[in-house]
Order: structure tokens, then sequence, then C-alpha cells
């Protein structure tokens, strides 16, 4: 099983990113999926997740109205859409298979996920 992330980068506040996640070895479509990130001295964060048919997402209040998430099931990847960036979202971004998640707030637990991507937001 391999979920492999790309798209991260430098960009200044405000700016935007979009973060994909190829996978592979496993069934995508079967399974929810989730963003989470986590920033140097801090615990993972998660940001989002989606269904299995997107028809539900749930994102972190951190980031509501900025982040978007979708998959296409197709194509075995997950990404992540993010829009008016702010310094406080840089961080090591990974997707996630999860064990289980709770909605409110958004956290849970991963059997896997990949290496990562780092956003950095800065001037």
């Amino acid at each position: 099983i391999q979920l492999v992330e790309s798209g991260g980068g430098v960009v200044p506040p405000g700016g935007s990113l979009t973060l994909s996640c190829v996978t592979s070895g496993f069934l995508f479509s079967m399974y929810d999926m989730a963003w989470v990130r986590q920033a140097p001295g801090k615990g993972p964060e998660w940001v989002s997740a989606i269904d299995t048919a997107s028809t539900r997402t749930n994102y972190a209040d951190s980031v509501k109205g900025r982040f978007t998430v979708s998959r296409d099931n197709a194509k075995n990847t997950l990404y992540l859409q993010m829009n008016s960036l702010k310094p406080e979202d840089t961080a090591l971004y990974y997707c996630a298979r999860p064990i289980w998640f709770t909605l409110d707030p958004l956290k849970g637990e991963s059997d896997y996920r990949g290496e990562g991507t780092q956003v950095t937001v800065s001037s």
C-alpha cells in the first residue's frame, strides 16, 4: 500500500496550493480518506475528511471556508485545494487512510499514511 503526496511548496500569505495524493495497493473507492498536517513542535491536526462517494466532507474549524477536499476514485487520487493560506497553515501535510474518525472535533487514527508534502506560507 502506498500513498504519495505532491503539490506542496512556498507561497505568500493569501496564496493558494493544490495538494494531490496518489494511492495504490488497496481499493481506494472503498475507503474514507483524510488529510492531516503537522507543524514543527506540534501534534497532528486532522484537516479534512471525505467519504467514499464524496457525499460528505468535513473540515477542522481552522480551515473551514478556505480548504476543499475532493477525490477521483477512477484515478485513486485525493486532493486538497487550499486558498487564502495563512502563516499558521505552514506544516507537513499528509494523506491518511482512517481506521476511525470523529466529526466534531475532526480527529482520528489511520492505518496508512504518506510521507507528506511540505507547505510553507511566508512572505
